[in-house]
């Protein structure tokens, strides 16, 4: 059982209330408790030693990277963060001064977004670092882009550059709020996920919750130099295209628009966002799964993304 099979079981029946908007299965939870024109998101996320950090990294890296991952799912929701809640597990005679660096990332990334720190919970953890971060931010009510908009004959597009995240980018990756409160507020996004688990991981999550299936163009990934050079080193064992589809931690947006809105997008992010790449890497069919165009025809892609929990068989 992986992650997201563990996760369907757990999240079957859970119980629910009269202020949950959306629960459950997306990028966060959508929440709407009376505020006039507001709806609040609610995130949580955690990393933990060995997965996601090693114990060498640079204690403000592991502090950025804690915060950013929740950051960007808020980002794939259209939305604008607002406070957050911080709870760290360390091991025994764990020195206070990694503990205030760590905090020195966190503070600086949630300076930069004007969120505040306002609380959480130390604790002993056994045999490695943990920290979880729980954030709340908020959407215009009715404006929180979902999985589950996407539409047949969508085109899909992604920003940045993908595979290669582990020569350092996962640690010191910059969130995109910026793009994400442009995309949404100028342009009817129908669907948007954040790439934490990798092209080949997080585009079926939009699938599954839309009902639909997607032509991804070979030629048209966005793959960084970063994972060119990983590729040449693994003796091209595995192909710089398949690491930019399943690596993971990328932390860049994946979204669907109207195929009539892609042109006017193209030309007003390039006016806008001059220094980030935003690519059109296929559309949205409807015959189910992901399915790979290149030059020599159209294949399923099999190849997953990253999931916790996975055991080879």
């Amino acid at each position: 059982m992986n992650e997201f099979e563990l996760i369907a079981r757990l999240t079957a029946s859970l119980p629910s209330n009269e202020s949950v908007i959306v629960g459950a299965g997306d990028d966060c939870a959508v929440l709407d408790v009376g505020i006039p024109d507001r709806q609040l998101l609610f995130k949580t996320d955690a990393v933990v030693e060995g997965i996601h950090f090693l114990a060498d990294t640079l204690p403000e890296k592991v502090g950025h990277k804690a915060l950013a991952r929740c950051l960007s799912d808020v980002a794939a929701m259209g939305g604008t963060p607002g406070s957050a809640v911080i709870t760290i597990g360390l091991p025994p005679k764990r020195d206070p001064g990694w503990v205030e660096q760590v905090y020195d990332g966190i503070r600086n990334l949630a300076t930069r977004y004007a969120v505040a720190i306002v609380g959480g919970e130390t604790t002993t953890s056994p045999d490695c670092v943990f920290i979880s971060v729980a954030l709340l931010g908020s959407i215009p009510k009715g404006r929180a882009v979902l999985r589950s908009g996407a539409k047949v004959g969508d085109a899909l597009f992604v920003t940045g550059e993908l595979g290669g995240s582990i020569s350092g980018k996962h640690l010191d990756f910059e969130p995109r709020l910026a793009e994400a409160q442009w995309l949404s507020s100028r342009f009817e996004i129908h669907s948007m996920i954040d790439l934490s688990d990798g092209l080949a991981g997080d585009l079926p999550h939009i699938l599954h919750a839309s009902g639909l299936g997607a032509e991804l163009r070979a030629d048209a990934i966005p793959i960084s130099r970063a994972a060119k050079v990983a590729a040449k080193e693994l003796h091209e064992t595995k192909s710089a295209l398949m690491l930019a589809l399943t690596e993971g931690e990328d932390f860049e947006l994946l979204f669907t628009v109207a195929p009539s809105d892609a042109v006017p997008l193209l030309d007003q992010w390039k006016a806008r966002f001059s220094d980030v790449r935003l690519g059109c890497i296929g559309r949205l069919i409807e015959e189910p799964g992901v399915h790979l165009c290149d030059k020599t025809g159209v294949h399923p892609l099999t190849s997953g993304g990253y999931a916790h929990l996975r055991q080879s068989k």
